[in-house]
């Protein structure tokens, strides 16, 4: 506990020097009103941590106090919510977080917050050296965040807002903690209230759950209390659904097991991969793209229950075409929960091709794979070829059924480097060099009209340069000519 108390002292002399501290402060002197630094703030700063933003708490007229501080520091006034009184100011670098009490005491207003980690609050005045700093902690939250425990300050907190029940999950993942299991039962009861929360702010809550490095765990521990398949009402239908030999779990634990294995490929891609390893930070680097891969593991076998056919066999089940049926089945929860386009697209085209490597593996390991197969799931796979391999590998962990080759992992990883040998040694070099014929050549030299043709056409010639069957501008010309012509199939 000492360990708390002093990072809490620490972090509040760093905290005095702050000219918009000093100002606030001023300007509720003047309207008489009390301010605390509260919430995530005082958290992390008993963890030795500094919070991105400063959670400040006001007795009253906390619109007010945050137009006149904006005003003051010359920053930028943002409206959060007029009916629950909180607003934002920004300046410079700093994020200031204002609301009002929700009760007519600072101890009330905590008692209405979600966690007893998070109903930790500190006078401003204190903060700035005016009074002697004291830590007001009526609900033991201190002791909880020593001990690592999530318990909610009262069970129907969780009625006033659901959402708090996937902060909690969230607070695990991002802190490694543990939820307390009179918390745990509170979840339990309150999920049928889930869906009463808006799908823009789960989506905010989901993406920093899935952000952490240990999420995987985190999302069975959420099934345990049906909160998983309230958010992710898509996932219920794979429960109970099995599978062919190559797996011992059914589809719904497969694809759970698959996000953990998910995180360990991520967190170390060398232990899996070759020179495709090499790409991982990079392709790692936006935000959200390893949230956005554990979603396309999660949902990359979710059209299964919707095709699956007869058992032809006492080993063997059929799911023809589950990734169609999957990305259908994904985009409509990506609406629902507000995702963007372009993330909606991420997790569609990872699903939509997560069969691909599989489909190849058996013609590679014989040697028979052709360049331009190869190259094919290459080019529709950019720019996510770590990720496809990464979702692959992780869906290959998670299946451990008697039929699954012992060397499936080995000759998988051997593909991904060949896939990765084609992007750096033909593909892109192709790409870096003039097209041996265009459009306008299909159209002037061999009489053509604009169409679907013209695509093809032009495809079939770029993975003929692939195979080293077309060398130079002649042989492309003469190439069209006869695809043109039917003397050439258009595969």
């Amino acid at each position: 506990m000492h360990k708390y108390k002093d990072n809490i002292l620490q972090g509040a002399a760093n905290l005095a020097g702050h000219r918009s501290l000093q100002v606030l402060r001023e300007l509720a002197v003047d309207r008489g009103v009390k301010v605390y630094l509260v919430g995530g703030t005082v958290r992390e700063m008993a963890l030795g941590k500094s919070a991105p933003d400063l959670d400040l708490a006001v007795s009253a007229q906390a619109l007010d106090l945050a137009r006149d501080l904006a005003v003051a520091l010359k920053g930028t006034f943002v409206l959060l919510d007029e009916k629950e009184r909180t607003a934002r100011v920004v300046w410079q670098d700093e994020i200031l977080d204002l609301a009002e009490f929700r009760a007519a005491t600072l101890e009330g207003d905590l008692q209405a917050r979600d966690f007893t980690i998070n109903a930790l609050a500190l006078e401003l005045e204190a903060l700035l050296g005016k009074r002697p700093l004291e830590l007001v902690d009526p609900w033991g939250g201190l002791e909880d965040l020593a001990r690592g425990l999530i318990r909610v300050v009262r069970p129907r907190n969780f009625q006033e807002d659901p959402l708090r029940l996937l902060r909690a999950y969230r607070f695990a993942a991002t802190h490694g903690f543990q939820i307390t299991s009179e918390t745990d039962a509170a979840i339990s009861a309150h999920v049928p209230e889930f869906t009463r929360v808006a799908g823009e702010r789960v989506r905010q809550e989901l993406f920093i759950l899935l952000a952490a490095q240990k999420s995987g765990a985190i999302l069975k521990d959420m099934d345990q209390t049906g909160l998983l398949t309230r958010i992710f009402p898509e996932c219920a239908d794979m429960k109970g659904v099995d599978q062919d030999g190559f797996h011992h779990l059914d589809v719904f634990h497969h694809s759970l097991e698959a996000v953990a294995y998910l995180e360990e490929v991520l967190a170390e891609p060398q232990a899996y991969f070759g020179a495709l390893a090499a790409e991982f930070p990079h392709y790692l680097r936006p935000p959200r793209q390893a949230a956005l891969l554990k979603l396309a593991a999660l949902f990359h076998d979710v059209g299964k229950p919707q095709v699956q056919g007869r058992r032809t066999d006492p080993d063997r089940y059929t799911f023809y075409y589950h990734e169609r049926v999957g990305v259908e089945i994904f985009t409509a929860a990506a609406l629902r929960l507000r995702l963007s386009q372009a993330e909606t697209k991420t997790v569609t085209h990872l699903i939509s091709l997560h069969m691909r490597p599989f489909l190849l593996m058996p013609a590679f390991r014989e040697g028979e794979l052709t360049v331009r197969a190869l190259g094919r799931l290459v080019r529709h796979a950019r720019p996510h070829l770590p990720g496809l391999f990464a979702l692959a590998m992780a869906d290959s962990l998670a299946g451990q059924g008697p039929q699954k080759p012992a060397d499936a992992e080995k000759v998988l990883a051997e593909l991904a480097d060949a896939a990765h040998r084609f992007l750096k040694e033909r593909l892109e070099l192709q790409e870096r060099q003039p097209r041996l014929i265009t459009g306008h050549d299909l159209i002037t030299v061999l009489g053509l009209e604009p169409g679907p043709l013209f695509r093809a056409i032009l495809t079939a010639v770029e993975e003929a340069q692939w195979e080293g069957g077309v060398r130079d501008r002649q042989e492309a010309l003469e190439l069209a000519r006869r695809l043109r012509q039917g003397e050439e199939p258009l595969i």
